[in-house]
């Protein structure tokens, strides 16, 4: 019989155990009739210690501290991130535990992400943390004990501005800053539940995005429920136009539903995220909100066709205007024969590009006065 990895070690230890108990039954049987008593004890090394009572009490002494201490008490760990009012984290901040006695205290600096950890808290103890940060009112958190391996994530570590400050300046990374704007956007919905997570109202603080946050911001809005049920809705009406050209019934209607959802996905991925990541260019909306009428409707309606580079530079919006095309192209593979060829590639790009054109034109006179968290954005 083949033994596994995890089988071998349990065998090895039954045997080693049943031979040390051998032996320890044979030294009992001998003290028993007035032999010399052995005692018997593993040492750290694995090796056995094998001490008797004809042996001096130097040699019983020194054999003894060769055995393993009892292990050490299991400690517990606290961390948290550190923000301000608005919710920014605030890096470089100096963090430190306090406890029972001095030996206690340790002290850390927040790290680029504003997050902080203590280590080798001892159970019991009463601790607490105080933190400050420059142009920030000093924080402190209540006392708390920790208990034996206890991982302990402190919360609602807030630092709110000094008296006479009116702001601050946190110097954080670009990416950093971009995650942050990323989360902002991520709040933004029209009447309060209707996505609008590519558009940018704060356009002067603006920061390019990365890869990854390209590719988080098309997959959010793809899986978004109100995305879905507008899919869903769309599927309905084709259904009683009866376009494309699938069957009727409800076989019919999920064929018009995933149509819709694909169309969407191969979209946003493609002019959302896959060409923007490999063009360097930014996908979203930059609301510009002042100005004549005139020069805020040029600037909605060249926003197909022009784009914000990742170096700040308006650029040609190959992004955009690629994706329209390649997922127009890509709904051939899908769609009824009879709606399929050259005329319906460029009649869906064409209508994707006046499709871009009206919304840009309401996000920049419209959509903001309805969407709840951009009013609070000065």
């Amino acid at each position: 019989m083949r033994l596994s990895s995890t089988c071998f070690p349990l065998l090895t230890a039954a045997a080693f155990l049943a031979a040390t108990l051998s032996v320890s039954a044979h030294a009992q049987a001998d003290c028993a009739i007035g032999a010399p008593c052995t005692h018997i004890a593993q040492t750290d090394s694995g090796e056995i210690a094998i001490a008797t009572d004809t042996d001096s009490e130097a040699e019983q002494a020194k054999k003894r501290s060769n055995l393993p201490d009892a292990p050490p008490a299991q400690t517990g760990t606290v961390s948290g991130t550190v923000t301000d009012p608005d919710g920014d984290i605030i890096p470089g901040a100096s963090v430190q535990l306090d406890g029972a006695a001095r030996s206690d205290q340790q002290i850390k600096t927040a790290n680029d992400s504003a997050f902080f950890q203590f280590t080798g808290l001892k159970p019991g103890v009463a601790y607490h943390v105080t933190i400050t940060s420059p142009g920030f009112e000093n924080w402190a958190s209540p006392n708390f004990t920790i208990n034996a391996g206890q991982f302990y994530d402190m919360t609602g570590i807030v630092l709110k501005l000094s008296g006479g400050t009116s702001s601050v300046t946190v110097y954080s990374s670009t990416e950093q800053i971009a995650t942050q704007q990323v989360i902002v956007e991520e709040q933004q919905r029209v009447l309060g539940f209707i996505p609008n997570f590519y558009v940018v109202y704060d356009s002067k603080d603006a920061v390019p995005l990365t890869t990854k946050l390209k590719f988080k911001l098309a997959t959010r809005v793809s899986v978004d429920p109100v995305s879905i049920f507008g899919a869903a809705f769309l599927a309905g009406i084709y259904q009683a136009a009866d376009t494309p050209n699938y069957q009727q019934g409800w076989k019919g209607y999920g064929q018009r539903f995933g149509a819709v959802y694909a169309d969407g996905l191969t979209d946003i991925m493609f002019g959302g995220a896959i060409l923007p990541s490999l063009l360097h260019q930014d996908p979203r909306y930059f609301y510009q909100g002042t100005g004549t009428v005139k020069s805020r409707m040029v600037h909605a309606l060249s926003n197909p066709f022009l784009c914000r580079g990742d170096n700040g530079k308006t650029q040609i919006n190959y992004s955009s205007l690629g994706g329209d095309l390649i997922s127009a192209s890509i709904s051939n593979a899908y769609y009824p024969a009879s709606n399929r060829g050259a005329n319906f590639v460029f009649s869906n790009f064409a209508i994707s590009t006046a499709e871009r054109e009206a919304s840009s034109l309401l996000q920049e006179f419209v959509i903001r006065k309805l969407t709840p968290s951009a009013k609070k954005q000065q």
